[in-house]
């Protein structure tokens, strides 16, 4: 027989209850994958919203606290299972490398 979550049936489910209205009211982005969630989709869709325990419980983190909740898609929260991965941060610009900087010239003859 399965052990009961407590954000699911325990003394944490009613603050779960109150985190979760509160990410789905402010965040709008997985936190795993850093694409945009689509709020109009509903469970069963993979790409549906769901909320993800950044430490999972199983590994020690806790079942209501909100820094430990994020925004995910359901399959994305689904691949991450109870592992521990690195946080992501999506909003950093990423440097883009330029063809220009290669060479301009080339001995085609040697080739």
């Amino acid at each position: 027989m399965p052990i009961p979550r407590p954000d699911r049936s325990g003394s944490h489910q009613q603050q779960f209850r109150i985190n979760k209205k509160k990410i789905y009211a402010t965040q709008t982005v997985c936190g795993i994958c850093g694409k945009p969630v689509d709020f109009s989709l509903k469970y069963p869709h993979p790409l549906s919203a769901c909320i993800d325990h950044i430490i999972p419980i199983a590994k020690g983190g806790h079942p209501s606290d909100i820094s430990n909740l994020q925004l995910a898609h359901w399959c994305c929260n689904r691949q991450k299972s109870d592992k521990l991965v690195e946080k992501q941060v999506f909003d950093q610009s990423l440097d883009l490398i330029s063809n220009r900087i290669l060479p301009q010239c080339y001995d085609w003859k040697n080739f």
